[in-house]
């Protein structure tokens, strides 16, 4: 019988992506393992508070699923059942559905994974966190069971701390977690900060599955993140445990799938034409959206800055017709035209790893998704941090006061970051001597994830260690 993985990633684009590379890895370095991805389809009724429609995510889904597939053709794909959610998801916030559509899928994933016993052995069942439900089957069935975290060794560190935080957090006090920086109590996620929520008892039970699994593999490297996996590795996040997870950094995995064409790959020879360094990056992420005023504020911004530009703009939120609008709807008269010489704007969308990989790119104004960091580091861009929702604060503090790859940008009390605060971050990424020591920072970091990456580095190290516990159950 043929040792198998079986990878079972959350729906989320920045969780699919990564564990579709982590297969990747697996594969090109331990090809003797048989690896099956259970894919997730969205829900055929996607709530009204879903940010994007069944129909979007199903097409992004199938854009990435299609790249992998052509890569690794022996990578056996099982697509689960669309299903309709009862009447009591419809209302569900997207974070509470990410947790709810892993339980739905139960039976069948306690049939795929009895059916595939029958004819190989399972030596790991790897599942995204949100994935938690699946933890009982598989542990069950005695399959060993791992968690596969997404994002930085610092938000693992909190995730599993959360059972021994205190309690009396009024909210005007940090958040201390073995091996980070005091975090502020608003830059923690946000469904973490009230403990008598619903989604608030599903964290906390996924924490302690978490502890109690037979690892948990993260998206980091040991340079970038030693204080804070040395506290994992110590036991000073789970002190309540014997013994804590074994855990391993595989990292840097970022999308290795070329970009370069299609809608808006004409960004590539635009900064062909473009100075070494000049250029500043802005992205959001698909779910980045700003409303017109804030929009308003950031073209204020970059035409008062003076420096090249690459912007990746989204149409604001709208109550009203879903109609997508041009970019002199959304941005200020005359604007596009103005800064038509040392700047291009473009819809929706940009080729994220190529640009961040481009020469002529010096600097990412970023929310601080993990995905885009890890391409960022892996770029040798510095970052302005601008985190948006998530663990995207939390982000933020570890880029700023941990790692010095960024610098901060302060809102406002209603949110907003005026024209001013942007653009005095701009030019000090590009132009003051602090943005110089984080530009230097950034290319250590960078060479450092590709040390990690290559043969003895610290990532493949863990790979090894990984796999040989995998090889010996």
């Amino acid at each position: 019988m043929k040792d198998a993985i079986v990878l079972y990633p959350s729906p989320g684009m920045g969780h699919l992506i990564s564990m579709l590379e982590l297969a990747k890895l697996i594969h090109a370095h331990h090809p003797t393992f048989s690896i099956t991805l259970i894919i997730q389809s969205p829900p055929l009724n996607q709530p009204s508070t879903a940010v994007e429609t069944s129909q979007q995510i199903a097409a992004a889904t199938a854009k990435c699923i299609a790249a992998v597939s052509a890569a690794v053709p022996s990578i056996n794909l099982h697509h689960l059942p669309q299903i309709s959610l009862p009447p009591t998801c419809i209302t569900l916030s997207p974070v509470q559905l990410e947790f709810e559509l892993p339980r739905l899928h139960l039976p069948t994933i306690n049939q795929i994974l009895q059916t595939l016993s029958q004819t190989s052995k399972v030596k790991a069942f790897v599942i995204d966190f949100f994935c938690d439900a699946a933890f009982r089957v598989s542990t069950d069935l005695n399959i060993p069971t791992y968690y596969y975290f997404p994002t930085s060794a610092g938000g693992l560190s909190h995730f599993l701390y959360f059972p021994t935080e205190p309690e009396n957090n009024s909210g005007d006090q940090p958040v201390w977690v073995p091996g980070l920086p005091p975090i502020p109590f608003t830059d923690i996620p946000e469904v973490a900060q009230d403990r008598t929520t619903e989604i608030y008892r599903k964290l906390l039970e996924t924490s302690t599955h978490m502890a109690n699994s037979s690892g948990v593999v993260v998206n980091t490297f040991e340079l970038l993140e030693s204080r804070a996996l040395r506290a994992i590795w110590d036991g000073l996040c789970t002190p309540e445990k014997r013994t804590p997870p074994p855990v391993f950094p595989v990292g840097p995995l970022i999308s290795t799938n070329s970009d370069d064409e299609g809608e808006n790959g004409h960004c590539l020879s635009w900064l062909n034409k473009q100075p070494s360094k000049s250029v500043v990056f802005l992205s959001f992420g698909s779910m980045g959206l700003f409303p017109a005023k804030q929009l308003t504020e950031m073209a204020m911004a970059l035409e008062s800055s003076g420096h090249r530009f690459l912007w990746v703009v989204r149409d604001p939120p709208s109550e009203g017709e879903d109609k997508e609008q041009g970019l002199d709807e959304i941005l200020p008269e005359g604007f596009v035209e103005r800064t038509r010489k040392r700047g291009l704007v473009v819809k929706r969308w940009a080729p994220q790893v190529a640009v961040l990989s481009h020469g002529s790119v010096g600097g990412f104004v970023t929310h601080c998704g993990w995905n885009s960091v890890l391409e960022a580091i892996c770029g040798g861009v510095p970052m302005v941090a601008w985190p948006l929702y998530a663990e995207q604060r939390l982000n933020r503090v570890l880029l700023v006061e941990e790692f010095k790859l960024a610098l901060p940008l302060n809102e406002s009390g209603d949110g907003l970051v005026s024209s001013a605060e942007l653009e005095k971050r701009v030019r000090e990424l590009m132009e003051s001597e602090r943005g110089r020591k984080v530009r230097e920072r950034v290319l250590l970091m960078r060479d450092g994830a590709k040390a990690a990456m290559d043969s003895g580095g610290t990532s493949r190290v863990a790979l090894t260690k990984l796999t040989q516990l995998w090889k010996q159950g």
